[in-house]
């Protein structure tokens, strides 16, 4: 199915329910000047500049181009910019609905409306990597022959994800994270335009850089979170979107999904912190009492496996191993002869040496990533299998550890918002204890450093 956009009773219906779409929608840019990031696509005479007739009288614009980057960098963003600025039939799909049929629609339409009208057609493919290689071949002659100016939008990598001709006729852009400062703009912007949030409210300094750390340069979701406190803030009478009110409500999407807790989970969740605290008696008490209610054997599994990596983890590396075995004896033989399995895995998870280093290691990463430290993969590191890889500068400079003493190469593997964090701090209970001084000996090698 196709959409022409921006019709007139598009436009109508927008100014009439103006806040009905979402902050996101409302605060898309209008011209190539008001795109905020991606300056490296946008400096005067480049390939989209021309695309929209920017630069006088230099070579024609791409017949097609690809936009790679992650989700909120502005993808869709630039398609619609360019319909707005062209004077030119605009069309969109979207991989994850349409197939061959609605492509060869859409080339049909623009031949007609091409040599009907003289009146050309940009087509916008949302999702391209979901196309299939007979899917892409359709969009060929297209392409080859100026049917359309093909815009394709994609988060995976179009080396890997789009077929070679479709590529080599193809200009490919990538787009980077926005930074703190373009997110910073744009979150001002949609408080102050009209379009946005008319400045209904206001936003403090603590909030706004909440805002900035949760959306991770993703532009959609820093607007969204916006309007999601904006609208928690109004609901209270408040004039301004306070810290507390914007974490309730970007929070409260996630609650949502909570059960309320009943018998059940009383039950179990004592079964665990039993377990956790080396009480095996107790632990063997709240597995008789799901036992006896007639409680799926598969779910006392499935929470004795979280058991062994969130409470013991390396401290036995034996435990996981032991619940595992155990859910699949589980699923093998069932009730009543189940519950001797179980058994058998809670009284060897409750007398485990306990550790909560991976989790705890894992939960700060986690915690990294949410807030926004994720850089790119330094090139060195990147994936250099493929053709246009080593134009793009990815391997330059790897070390094969395999190739050096001790197997452990001095590089650096993180990216640089991350270099040099600790997340995995081994305790000093049960086999746990020998890492301590492995991963000492291995982070000084990392480092460069020699031992003495």
């Amino acid at each position: 199915m196709e959409f022409d956009l921006f019709t007139a009773a598009a436009e109508d219906r927008a100014e009439k329910e103006p806040t009905a779409r979402p902050l996101a929608v409302r605060m898309r840019p209008r011209t190539l000047d008001e795109v905020v990031g991606q300056r490296h696509v946008l400096r005067p005479g480049s390939p989209l500049r021309r695309l929209v007739g920017e630069g006088g009288g230099g070579p024609a614009g791409p017949s097609s181009v690809i936009l790679w980057g992650p989700p909120g960098t502005g993808k869709t963003t630039l398609a619609y910019v360019v319909s707005q600025a062209t004077d030119k039939r605009f069309v969109e799909l979207s991989a994850i609905t349409a197939g061959v049929k609605e492509v060869r629609a859409v080339i049909d339409g623009a031949r007609r409306s091409s040599g009907a009208y003289g009146k050309d057609t940009v087509l916008f493919l949302d999702e391209i990597h979901r196309f299939s290689k007979a899917q892409q071949d359709s969009l060929l002659p297209a392409v080859e022959n100026r049917w359309v100016t093909l815009i394709a939008a994609t988060t995976e990598n179009p080396h890997f994800s789009v077929i070679s001709p479709l590529l080599s006729r193809s200009l490919l852009l990538t787009l980077e994270p926005l930074d703190e400062e373009d997110l910073r703009a744009l979150l001002r912007r949609a408080v102050a335009d009209e379009r946005g949030l008319a400045a209904a409210v206001t936003l403090p300094e603590d909030t706004e850089g909440h805002l900035l750390r949760i959306a991770g340069g993703d532009a959609r979701r820093a607007l969204t979170a916006l309007e999601a406190g904006a609208g928690a803030a109004l609901s209270k009478g408040e004039s301004e979107i306070g810290l507390a009110t914007l974490e309730e409500a970007v929070d409260r999407a996630a609650v949502r999904y909570d059960r309320d807790g009943d018998q059940h989970y009383d039950v179990a969740s004592a079964f665990i912190k039993s377990i956790r605290g080396s009480d095996v008696d107790a632990a063997l008490h709240y597995l008789a009492r799901m036992v006896e209610a007639g409680e799926d054997p598969r779910f006392i599994a499935r929470r004795l496996m979280i058991s062994a990596s969130e409470d013991i983890g390396l401290a036995d590396p034996t435990a996981l191993p032991t619940a595992v075995a155990a859910a699949q004896a589980v699923a093998m033989i069932g009730f009543p002869e189940a519950a001797i399995t179980l058994g058998h895995a809670t009284i060897a998870l409750a007398l485990a040496p306990k550790s909560n280093a991976a989790v705890v290691a894992i939960g700060e990463a986690q915690g990294d990533v949410r807030a926004g430290l994720a850089g790119p993969v330094p090139r060195h590191l990147r994936d250099s299998h493929y053709k246009g890889a080593e134009k793009l500068g990815h391997g330059q400079g790897y070390r094969y550890p395999h190739d050096l003493p001790g197997g452990i190469a001095a590089q650096q593997y993180a990216p640089d918002a991350v270099h040099g964090k600790r997340y995995y701090r081994p305790t000093g209970h049960g086999a746990e204890a020998r890492y301590t001084e492995i991963l000492d000996r291995v982070r000084r090698r990392l480092s460069g450093a020699q031992d003495s």
